[in-house]
């Protein structure tokens, strides 16, 4: 079986390393998909999920807010801003999160206030989507 060793890291250290057969990830323009021999890729990353499909058919999931990935045919790595273990997302911080967010964005009057109000929002929407999905995954 043909694989591509993956490393996910942050700030913080690592947060993934292994073998996979297929890795996911939230593309600025979508989201990719990376299978081994995979042509050389660098793209900026969005707030999402990264699922990695190990040689066992299980996926892993784990939560970004936006980085670089890098793709070479034998190697992925992902570069995250700040990244946490799918198991680490809690639903409720996400929705409230999300909730102020929105809030936030209800009361800008700035452009640059409202430029940083959307990004937050993005994220926390983000984060919300990440921990619902993952939550009929436990």
């Amino acid at each position: 079986m043909v694989t591509i060793d993956v490393d996910i890291v942050s700030a913080e250290g690592e947060i993934h390393h292994g073998v996979a057969k297929m890795v996911y990830a939230p593309a600025r323009l979508g989201e990719v998909g990376i299978a081994p021999r995979h042509a050389p890729l660098l793209t900026a990353l969005k707030p999402g999920e990264i699922r990695v499909e190990d040689t066992e058919g299980k996926e892993h999931f784990y939560y970004i807010t936006g980085g670089l990935l890098e793709v070479q045919p034998h190697k992925v790595t992902v570069l995250a801003d700040t990244a946490l273990r799918g198991e680490e997302l809690d639903e409720a911080a996400a929705l409230a999160a999300k909730q102020e967010a929105e809030q936030a964005l209800a009361g800008v009057s700035e452009e640059t206030d409202l430029l940083r109000a959307q990004a937050e929002l993005a994220e926390a929407e983000a984060r919300y989507r990440a921990a619902q999905k993952l939550k009929g995954k436990r």
